[in-house]
């Protein structure tokens, strides 16, 4: 079955528009990977300053893979000569996740 990461991003107020908005200029990024199965940014409600990066991925391999290529490249300031960019979050905790169960709704 797949494997789950989530990245668990803290980020402080003034800096989630900045996060968000670096997110949707990345958007088909990773759609394209090999073994890249879903995304999703969840922007906390209340009570933290937390976001959650999930993303699914056929397996290990394929995830650690895309991190060593396209997420690495991405992250390196957008090329030569490009002006570097500071973080929107202020840390990061990378959880792992193998899926053991799932559902999906029942067509009727």
């Amino acid at each position: 079955m797949s494997v789950v990461k989530i990245n668990v991003l803290t980020v402080p107020a003034e800096q989630r528009e900045v996060l968000e908005q670096r997110f949707a200029s990345r958007a088909g990024s990773v759609e394209n990977s090999d073994g890249f199965e879903w995304f999703e940014l969840l922007r906390p409600v209340e009570g933290t300053e937390q976001y959650l990066v999930y993303t699914r991925w056929r397996s290990e391999e394929d995830f650690t893979a895309w991190m060593e290529g396209p997420m690495k490249a991405a992250h390196q300031g957008g090329g030569e000569g490009a002006p570097k960019q500071r973080p929107a979050a202020s840390g990061s905790t990378l959880w792992s996740f193998e899926v053991v169960q799932q559902a999906a709704p029942k067509k009727g």
